[in-house]
């Protein structure tokens, strides 16, 4: 487990720099902040990073540009031209005063773009230690790789505390790093981190299946405290859906006589609290609301006017996307196909499969929360990948299981087998 994880590591020096998004920079400025760095500061070295990524990235395209690919390299040009109109943008906000000003990020956008992220200052500080002591750009590696390789192992975990043989758990976590759910983890961003907190609740839900209901249901719940600071909206989609998945398991043990089990009732109480408990804090720090996300996703990152009627025109959006989403999954059908395989392999573990399918529905609702095709990369769905990584070993496991034949009597292999 630990080697695979060592080697999955080893890979990403592939590209230490160059896969950020334009998010990326306003958790690396708050971190930079939460470490003492002033707002002009933060931006210089968060830029510095940004822009090196990109100037890398224009060298490597140009290498193998059949044109181009003996030019001299691009690299300097491109990154100064990137660091001088960032750091214009910045300074322009900053000068401006007011609103541009407040919080912990440095003003790279909109007041109101930048509240989103304001509240959510857990990947900035799961970051803080990684850049004060590595600085940024081997700082905000480590941290991916981290958040990334960990993610694996939590799978081998989740796998093994169900009872799969250990190849078919190295296989999980080997899906977990080749899949783009490792990709995406590895991203400067949030999701590595969402996706390592759901699998400690996954694996909590397994433990208290399997028994050990204390330890498990530790697990979950701190799993989602944890990420109602990385990103509330997934402590609330997480929390309602194992809750409907631990009140499944229960009618359908009370339909067959059973009763729903200590495991079960312990899992949806907690992820009830942690829904309650969510909406109550939510509304309490005056976080932004559903309506402010919908206008975000409408204005184009508030660079249009707010819209008059966002509820209806979210709503044709939200068709409109699932139609073209489904059209080009049907073009390739890996994630369809994958999803499947996972669906039929968590049968073979019933009650944890229903919460298995649970965590992985968290990415579907992400994206139905922010239709927007333009975001490649499966980075807002890639929750549900969780299903395949965990499910196709399950359905794997009667293949490892399958005992050996017995060979005839009088065989080479049966004399053998008698001596």
């Amino acid at each position: 487990m630990l080697v695979l994880a060592a080697v999955f590591a080893v890979l990403q020096l592939a590209a230490v720099t160059g896969r950020d998004t334009p998010d990326s920079k306003n958790y690396v400025s708050y971190a930079l902040a939460l470490a003492g760095a002033g707002k002009r500061e933060a931006a210089a070295e968060t830029v510095d990073w940004a822009c090196a990524g990109e100037g890398a990235a224009a060298e490597r395209a140009q290498r193998v540009d059949v044109l181009r690919f003996h030019a001299p390299s691009p690299a300097g040009r491109v990154s100064a031209d990137c660091r001088a109109g960032e750091l214009r943008r910045v300074e322009r906000r900053l000068r401006a005063g007011g609103a541009q000003t407040d919080g912990h990020i440095a003003p790279f956008v909109a007041p109101r773009l930048r509240r989103i992220f304001e509240v959510r200052p857990g990947y900035p500080v799961f970051l803080v230690p990684f850049v004060t002591v590595f600085g940024v750009t081997w700082g905000v590696w480590l941290a991916s790789v981290l958040a990334a390789g960990a993610g694996g192992v939590l799978v081998f975990l989740v796998l093994r505390t169900v009872a799969v043989p250990v190849p078919l758990a190295l296989t999980g976590q080997a899906l977990y790093y080749v899949l783009p759910v490792g990709t995406t983890a590895m991203r400067p961003m949030a999701e590595g981190l969402l996706l390592a907190l759901t699998l400690t609740a996954v694996w909590g839900c397994a433990l208290a299946l399997t028994g050990r209901t204390r330890a498990g249901t530790a697990l979950v719940a701190g799993a989602l405290v944890a990420l109602f600071t990385v990103k509330h909206s997934q402590a609330l989609f997480l929390g309602g859906c194992l809750a409907g998945a631990a009140a499944a398991v229960a009618l359908w043990r009370r339909r067959h006589g059973r009763g729903p089990g200590r495991a079960v009732t312990v899992i949806a109480a907690v992820s009830c609290g942690a829904v309650a408990g969510t909406l109550l804090l939510a509304r309490l720090l005056r976080y932004p609301s559903e309506a402010e996300s919908v206008q975000d996703l409408l204005t184009g990152h508030y660079t249009h006017p707010d819209r008059a009627h966002p509820g209806r025109e979210f709503l044709h959006l939200e068709w409109d996307f699932w139609v073209e989403w489904l059209r080009r999954q049907l073009t390739e059908p890996l994630f369809p196909a994958a999803l499947a395989a996972g669906a039929w392999g968590a049968r073979r573990r019933p009650a944890f499969g229903v919460l298995l399918l649970a965590a992985a529905a968290t990415g579907i609702l992400t994206q139905a929360g922010h239709p927007d095709i333009t975001i490649g990369g499966d980075r807002l769905i890639v929750l549900a990948w969780l299903l395949p990584v965990v499910g196709v070993p399950l359905l794997l496991e009667p293949l490892a299981r399958r005992p050996a034949p017995v060979p005839a009597q009088g065989s080479p292999r049966a004399v053998g087998v008698t001596r």
